[in-house]
């Protein structure tokens, strides 16, 4: 499970809790802040847990920045942390600092239920829809950033992609990294959601295996579309097998929501997503009998996002 449910002394109520934290992956203090609160709360969303009664900061500084970096950098991602826990609802009422040779930041968030709130990840059925919330390829949308100015690296890849069509992707994905998941959060309970779970570190795939391996039915998931940033599938067929982007193990960070829907609900939930928020949602697969297991077809469509490039409009 992405928080830990805890049955409470009092009668009836849970104590919902996760806690993460990570390295700078963005070369925005502010925007860093930003991912690493989203990131933290999206494990209570996974559970539909809408509301965070409190959020802890835990922030390492480098040992490395000079005076004046840490009194310019260190405030400004404690500000885009606690902005985005305001924006949540919640806030940052304490925490813990250390001196690291590594920026690290991070936090813990913790909310306490009645189990009405609670989506517990386990429910799924033969004929469900997977319904994914936010695009695929942010790790290859951040690396080609920093690779345009290692003229190894970008030699590389410059065959397919522009420096302008590498900084718009970058700003897709700080953008889609730094979105809370809330919204959705709130639609698996409209839309009576069976299981839920977050995308991030292992990839489409490894998370939704570790979704599979928690069902209560011998159920299979089976992915056959990858909604991917603009130009990143490309990018990622230049870099061989560097980012495991098609095998579903590339990385990605404070990523969306992989939902459990039943099949007349899921195509309703996209629609409300973006009706509300004014983001796509994608269906991505479906739920097989089987055992408890995930897999990406051969040959899986990639859905280019945004499908169309505005010019002078993020997506």
């Amino acid at each position: 499970m992405d928080a830990s449910v805890t049955p409470l002394r009092h009668s009836g109520l849970f104590l919902c809790q996760t806690t993460d934290f990570f390295y700078p992956l963005v070369d925005d203090p502010y925007v860093q802040g930003k991912i690493a609160c989203a990131n933290v709360l999206s494990d209570l969303y996974a559970l539909g847990v809408t509301n965070c009664d409190n959020m802890l900061m835990l922030l390492a500084i480098s040992s490395k920045l000079t005076e004046k970096e840490r009194d310019v950098v260190i405030p400004l991602i404690m500000k885009g942390f606690k902005d985005t826990a305001t924006e949540a609802g919640t806030d940052v009422t304490g925490g813990q600092t250390v001196i690291n040779p590594w920026i690290t930041i991070g936090g813990v968030a913790t909310s306490v239920c009645q189990p009405s709130d609670i989506i517990m990840p386990e429910n799924a059925v033969v004929g469900d829809l997977l319904v994914l919330t936010k695009p695929l390829g942010t790790q290859i949308a951040v690396n080609a950033h920093q690779w345009l100015d290692m003229p190894e690296k970008w030699d590389r890849i410059k065959g397919v992609i522009s420096e302008a069509e590498v900084r718009k992707a970058y700003s897709r994905a700080m953008d889609s990294m730094s979105r809370l998941n809330r919204t959705a959060a709130s639609l698996m309970h409209k839309y009576n959601a069976h299981a839920a779970t977050d995308v991030t570190g292992f990839g489409i795939l490894g998370h939704a295996q570790n979704l599979a391996r928690n069902q209560r039915g011998e159920v299979s998931f089976v992915i056959n579309n990858l909604p991917i940033l603009a130009k990143m599938s490309d990018v990622a067929k230049c870099c061989g097998n560097m980012f495991q982007l098609f095998q579903g193990f590339s990385a990605e960070t404070s990523g969306g929501l992989l939902i459990s829907l039943a099949r007349d609900q899921a195509p309703h939930f996209c629609k409300d997503l973006e009706k509300t928020e004014g983001y796509q949602a994608w269906i991505i697969g479906s739920v097989e009998k089987g055992n408890r297991t995930a897999r990406i077809i051969d040959k899986a469509r990639v859905i280019e996002v945004p499908g169309k490039d505005r010019q002078g409009e993020l997506w």
